[in-house]
């Protein structure tokens, strides 16, 4: 069943009201009628299959029919502090990290970065990031869009991780010297409900003095078993690893 997710403000009680470009996919796209339902989210938690009302003009009006409990989301709340990547690499990351149930997204400008974030284009770019987020939580079935942060710079990225108490840095300095425990120990220190911070460098990796500083600020320098990860690997390996321990494992 098509899922969209409806912002908190358009609903009253049992009423959806859908507008912009979800109304127009809902009618123009879907060529849905009266009568047929859709699941709507309003990324708050809440959750219901929805009757189809009326598909006037540019809004399409909905009455939820059934609540629903809903259990898609990771027990632990990853962010996933991503070195910004060339090209689109930073758009995969998103729409399958997404996918993988990652709760926040926060690019910064590392070392080894190519790539810059165009000031005059951040806007728009951050546009296109949320609502790739956006396509990849309904096709996932998430109750919840992940954040994409501002991107920021390396000492951004230090005042970020003051919020967090468990940190973890994808390091493959470590991964050749087999140093493959640190992961799997930080992971039987976790919580549900737990916030983590992962980070991921760029292509090339986190530089020596970047480790280090992080290593400073309480960070695990982790390595990911015996093979080197691209950048827009890792932090899915990351990920994959997280739910198999939380949701799989039993």
């Amino acid at each position: 069943m098509q899922r969209y997710f409806v912002p908190a403000e358009s609903w009253e009680n049992d009423r959806v009201f859908i507008k912009d470009e979800d109304a127009k996919h809902i009618s123009k796209v879907m060529r849905m009628q009266p009568g047929d339902n859709i699941i709507c989210c309003d990324n708050n938690g809440r959750s219901a299959v929805c009757e189809i009302l009326d598909l006037g003009g540019n809004i399409v009006e909905v009455q939820a029919v059934n609540e629903l409990e809903s259990d898609s989301e990771m027990p632990v709340l990853i962010t996933i502090a991503q070195g910004l990547p060339k090209a689109d690499k930073l758009e995969y990351i998103v729409q399958k990290g997404t996918e993988l149930g990652a709760s926040t997204f926060f690019p910064f400008s590392a070392d080894r970065s190519v790539a810059k974030w165009d000031d005059k284009k951040a806007a728009k770019k951050k546009d296109r990031l949320e609502k790739i987020a956006k396509e990849a939580a309904e096709q996932s079935h998430r109750s919840k869009i992940p954040e994409i942060m501002n991107p920021g710079s390396f000492s951004d990225l230090l005042k970020l991780a003051e919020q967090f108490n468990i940190k973890i840095v994808a390091y493959e300095e470590e991964a050749k010297q087999q140093e493959y425990s640190r992961f799997s120990s930080a992971l039987k220190k976790i919580a549900r409900g737990d916030k983590l911070l992962c980070v991921i460098g760029p292509e090339g990796g986190i530089s020596e003095k970047e480790a280090m500083v992080l290593k400073e600020h309480g960070f695990e320098l982790c390595g990911l078993g015996p093979r080197i990860l691209r950048t827009e690997t890792a932090p899915l390996y990351i990920l994959s690893a997280i739910s198999y321990h939380f949701e799989l494992k039993g």
